[in-house]
């Protein structure tokens, strides 16, 4: 279903109350780490509240464990690592890698229930995912996707960024690139986001935003990577398809192609593509651990575009996180204070909804905000048919044909 760019004049909104509410929901998978930093040593993280400490065990396989001994409760992370079992820095008691005491100094038997917490484990995509619900609920196929970071045909690298906001900020921040005009003018930005039409649309358990800005001057981050591509100087076609998973991925499609080559009709040869790769684990109600890559589909094997594209894309995210840091401290600096929405936070609205609908299936408290939610897809069911995003490349299109003629 599809949410056409609202009218200018639209009054503002209110936003829910559920934007100050800073929960997140337990029955999901969430990336803990990259696969290179769990190795034969103990990791401890903070995953959606949890307290974790993760390691691999000989054979190579990535687990992750509750980072309390079950004597005295001191971080596991603070004891060693022997073979397949964690011993504790305190007193000796060893856990093999499901939990379970083996060992306790001074006595021949091991109390029973002498155990930590096992969190099921994945790998997938270059990242290690965990899961915090039930375990009987966790089913490797609701991991989201993000293929792009080890399929043969693209190519990349990302890193973790420890950011002092709520996670719900940064999915906000994704959702809503019209900000790339105003944090990212050196590098990504250029009025055309703020400026071009954009259209939302949902499915079960997704949201998708999606702009097209035809006609325009390449930022200079697209206009290197032209260059490398051998494409000819002028002005582009650019896109931005945003892919939305509850609770916090985000797999951005993103891409520049000269003019007139045929990109808003799907040939995207001429050009340069990529997908900008994002999912935002929690770790505490005002921080989290943003997992980012960006992938290409053009000159796979040179490390050093893969370099200097990591570089620039870390640029462009630190510049985020001042934004965001700054954004938490001043929501919690003035409690009282409400968020508005405007026409640019349809893709972050609707995300947010999705959020809620997950919390409610698991936390009566959030009944309302579910049943609200709930509401709100069906009445826009009901009322907007969608037309799978090609009115916005028309609008974009005579947008850029208004600018060339000065009217």
């Amino acid at each position: 279903m599809t949410t056409a760019t609202p009218a200018p004049d639209q009054p503002l909104r209110a936003a829910p109350d559920t934007f100050a509410r800073r929960e997140w929901p337990r029955a999901a998978w969430y990336a803990a780490a990259y696969d290179v930093e769990v190795g034969a040593h103990l990791l401890p993280r903070t995953v959606a509240g949890a307290s974790l400490v993760l390691f691999r065990t000989p054979s190579g396989e990535a687990r992750a464990l509750e980072n309390a001994c079950w004597h005295r409760l001191l971080p596991l992370s603070e004891g060693k690592l022997l073979g397949d079992e964690v011993m504790c820095g305190y007193h000796g008691l060893r856990y093999d890698a499901d939990g379970r005491c083996t060992f306790m100094p001074s006595q021949k038997t091991v109390n029973p229930s002498a155990r930590v917490r096992s969190y099921p484990v994945v790998e997938l995509h270059r990242f290690v995912w965990v899961w915090t619900g039930d375990p009987a609920d966790a089913d490797p196929a609701a991991i989201p996707d993000l293929h792009w970071n080890d399929d043969p045909a693209w190519a990349g690298d990302g890193r973790r960024i420890h950011v002092d906001c709520n996670y719900k900020l940064i999915v906000d921040n994704l959702m809503d690139l019209t900000h790339e005009t105003f944090v990212h003018g050196g590098s990504i930005g250029h009025r055309s986001v703020a400026e071009a039409p954009f259209e939302v649309t949902h499915a079960e358990g997704t949201v998708t935003v999606t702009r097209w800005m035809i006609d325009v001057e390449a930022p200079p981050f697209w206009a290197r990577q032209l260059e490398w591509r051998g494409a000819p100087a002028g002005n582009v076609d650019r896109w931005q398809i945003i892919h939305f998973t509850p609770p916090g991925t985000i797999a951005i499609d993103v891409g520049v192609a000269p003019t007139g080559t045929g990109a808003p009709e799907g040939d995207r040869s001429q050009g340069v593509n990529g997908f900008v790769l994002n999912t935002m684990t929690p770790e505490s109600p005002t921080s989290t651990h943003y997992f980012w890559a960006f992938a290409r589909n053009y000159a796979l094997t040179d490390q050093r575009i893969t370099t200097l594209l990591r570089d620039g894309v870390s640029g462009v995210f630190a510049e985020d996180e001042e934004v965001l840091a700054a954004q938490q401290r001043a929501i919690d600096a003035h409690p009282d204070k409400d968020f508005y929405n405007l026409n640019i936070d349809g893709g972050a609205m609707w995300a947010r909804r999705m959020i809620d609908l997950m919390l409610a299936a698991e936390d009566d408290s959030y009944a309302a905000a579910g049943a609200r939610a709930e509401r709100d897809i069906a009445e826009h069911d009901r009322t907007d048919p969608g037309d799978g995003g090609e009115r916005e490349v028309a609008r974009a299109r005579a947008e850029a044909e208004r600018a060339r003629s000065g009217s």
